[in-house]
């Protein structure tokens, strides 16, 4: 398949692309709105000249926020704009930054769209976080003569034989890039045989091991349990989880209430349209629970707290004496392992981690990571961890050192997007 016919496959399937936004705000009332910016109509006024970041959701957009801020500091003459795809991504963008930088949704992947963004935007430089890849976007791109950088890519050998079925469509695109920072020297391979420019293809390492933790969140974070009087409870966390973790999840709080009766239970889905369904499940599992939105009091009697907040993930992790970090009993893949670490919290995990390959050996050759397969694994683990404070330690101080061994990433990339700008 080459472009043009790429191109017109997304516009015969167009019709598809409306039901699936109406069937996804159908689940997700945001998902309704602004539906002009995806296609390039009623675009928010956008000083051009710029830097334009694009971040598909929320964890590119974490991931993303120390290089933004880095570039604002050193570029305050131009303005940054951050797009994503998604609702949740949008307003994590705006928790994130606020006013400070310039948001939309990226346009949909067609000429007609892109050339319309692109013409508005007219940026100096465009920065593609992890492997958010559209052919007509960096083609019109490079058409305009503005270079595009990949940073933090990423790429598995699934995804690299994914990409090598559509030679024709991504030989042309990936050769367009000037930039395409990776994490590690098998995937800068893996780009190079894809058709990447080799010149352009440099190891820079991830830089989410770059994550700096404010130290008044961890302040925050101990006024409010002893605002619960919970600072001698048991307290753990399960964070971004995906449907069908969640009964697993409750089943070993279950089994932990048995032996630590006090214990309370962090609860916080990956996606929005989930949390009411997932508060309504811990209350028919019959347990005393509350939500973080509503405001109510996390008493003795207790048990879990669903976190149906946006923009506190890193808060609540810094709430809990050990963190299970979801996607990864189901087939997800995973999520983020370092953000637990970078807090100095012994991390859990399921097996299914093939979006983290990487980091997760690392974590779990300097035993900082344990990874679980159900519920009474997961119990059995978190239950050890409170009862064993010294390997608990030995986990915390493994993964601090972790990150500050790989640290530097961040300057790395700079360094490269520094070139471009030129």
């Amino acid at each position: 398949m080459n472009r043009t016919l790429y191109t017109l496959l997304f516009h015969l399937g167009l019709p598809l692309v409306f039901l699936r936004l109406l069937w996804r705000a159908w689940r997700a009332p945001a998902y309704s709105r602004r539906i002009g910016e995806r296609f390039a109509f009623g675009l928010p006024p956008l000083r051009p000249g710029g830097i334009w970041v694009h971040a598909v959701s929320v964890g590119e957009s974490i991931a993303a926020a120390p290089m933004v801020r880095e570039l604002m500091a050193r570029y305050p003459h131009l303005p940054i704009t951050v797009t994503c795809m998604t609702p949740t991504g949008s307003e994590r963008i705006q928790a994130l930054f606020g006013d400070s930088v310039q948001h939309c949704y990226l346009p949909y992947d067609l000429p007609w769209t892109a050339a319309r963004f692109l013409n508005c935007l007219q940026p100096k430089l465009a920065v593609v976080m992890e492997t958010e890849l559209w052919p007509n976007h960096i083609h019109q791109c490079a058409r305009r003569g503005i270079p595009v950088a990949l940073a933090n890519a990423r790429l598995s050998e699934r995804s690299a034989r994914g990409y090598a079925r559509f030679a024709r469509l991504t030989a042309p695109m990936l050769a367009e890039l000037s930039l395409i920072a990776v994490q590690t020297e098998a995937e800068a391979e893996r780009f190079r045989l894809l058709g990447a420019r080799h010149e352009c293809v440099e190891v820079t390492g991830s830089i989410k091991f770059d994550l700096a933790i404010d130290p008044a969140l961890l302040a925050r974070a101990t006024d409010l349990r002893d605002q619960w009087a919970a600072q001698d409870r048991p307290l753990w966390i399960a964070a971004s989880t995906h449907a069908g973790e969640d009964e697993i999840i409750l089943a070993a709080h279950r089994r932990l209430l048995e032996r630590f009766p006090q214990a309370l239970l962090l609860l916080v889905p990956r996606h929005p349209e989930r949390f009411i369904s997932v508060f309504e499940l811990a209350c028919k599992e019959g347990f005393a629970a509350v939500r973080r939105s509503t405001g109510e009091t996390v008493g003795a009697g207790t048990q879990v707290l669903v976190g149906d907040t946006m923009g506190e993930l890193l808060f609540l992790y810094a709430l809990a004496d050990v963190a299970f970090v979801g996607g990864s009993l189901v087939p997800n893949g995973g999520h983020n392992l370092l953000e637990p670490a970078a807090l100095g919290k012994p991390v859990l995990s399921g097996p299914h981690l093939f979006n983290f390959l990487e980091i997760s050996a690392q974590l779990r050759d300097a035993g900082a990571l344990r990874e679980v397969q159900d519920a009474d694994q997961l119990a059995d683990a978190v239950g050890e961890l409170w009862r064993d404070s010294a390997a608990a330690q030995r986990m915390r101080d493994a993964g601090l050192g972790v990150l500050k061994a790989n640290q530097g990433a961040l300057q790395r990339l700079l360094t490269g997007l520094a070139r471009l700008l030129g």
